[in-house]
């Protein structure tokens, strides 16, 4: 399973819908988690219906600014347990059984109630038991090397940050790839990069799902990167391919002078060393003249 979390800025905008389909065709998320859609209830479910999901549950945009959305694939696999103007709380079933909390946050953007932030998550923590994972746009950051150009970042939000991250017993995610999600003034000497979109867990959640991994997605027709959290990563192993001498590679001349020079310079080897060089060599030489036929194929249909 996995968990997309992305700061839209709007979902009115049709390149923000069209990149956000790209994206569950690629990434196959069972569940997204939206915030900044400045979007009403029906539009969140006309994403669905684009996305092909059978569950949605929205809290509207206030004006102009606000608004979260959370997207389940499968009904079966979550249950709502709360919500508030910024955040939605879901209970997650695994397929083995198990069962986690998630709660997708917005977090306070004025940094004079960053508290509120602070103590909406010691306020969360107490309502369930289970292993948690909070996640979304949370604009915090744990120290000085979470931002990039400007101005240092106020202590006292730094360590206001940390002090909740430990009373609540939260471990904030590595975030793999970019390290930065957030930016301003691209191409400018005011040019500025911040990681404030991140995934707090509890040790029982990391205690469930060890090989858990965020990742920066890194593209975005928003100012916020959007972030993946996959849960079990699996290791996936190295497939040998057994050497196939294609008969289509004799009408090529650079191939019976390859072979020819390589069966020469083995001279004094077995006939099992000769072939398994030739093969070798044949497979390098035969995964580029195909990329060629193919690319010649192109060409001719243009």
């Amino acid at each position: 399973m996995s968990i997309l979390a992305w700061n839209c800025h709007g979902l009115g905008n049709p390149w923000a819908s069209q990149f956000l389909k790209d994206l569950v065709i690629q990434k196959q998320p069972k569940v997204i988690f939206l915030c900044e859609t400045l979007s009403k209830s029906e539009g969140l479910e006309r994403i669905r219906v684009a996305l092909g999901f059978e569950g949605v549950f929205s809290v509207d945009a206030r004006g102009k600014s606000g608004g979260v959305a959370m997207l389940w694939r499968d009904s079966s696999d979550v249950k709502l347990l709360g919500y508030g103007g910024n955040y939605i709380d879901v209970e997650i079933l695994e397929n083995d059984g198990r069962k986690w909390r998630l709660t997708g946050l917005y977090g306070e953007p004025n940094r004079s109630l960053r508290r509120n932030t602070w103590n909406q998550i010691r306020s969360l923590k107490d309502n369930y038991s289970l292993p948690w994972c909070v996640i979304g746009d949370l604009n915090n950051v744990t120290s000085q090397s979470d931002k990039r150009g400007g101005l240092p970042y106020p202590n006292w939000l730094i360590e206001g940050f940390g002090n909740m991250l430990e009373e609540c017993n939260l471990v904030d995610m590595e975030l793999g790839g970019y390290p930065y999600t957030w930016e301003k003034g691209r191409g400018t000497s005011a040019w500025i990069e911040v990681q404030i979109d991140r995934a707090l867990v509890s040790q029982t959640w990391l205690d469930s799902f060890p090989l858990a991994k965020l990742v920066n997605l890194e593209v975005s027709t928003s100012d916020h990167c959007p972030i993946q959290l996959t849960l079990d990563v699996v290791q996936k192993k190295e497939i040998h391919k057994r050497f196939r001498f294609e008969n289509l590679w004799l009408r090529e001349p650079v191939c019976l002078q390859l072979i020819r020079d390589t069966w020469e310079a083995a001279a004094g080897s077995s006939v099992m060393d000769k072939i398994h060089s030739c093969g070798e060599n044949l497979l390098v030489w035969g995964k580029d003249y195909v990329g060629n036929f193919k690319a010649r194929i192109r060409d001719c249909k243009k």
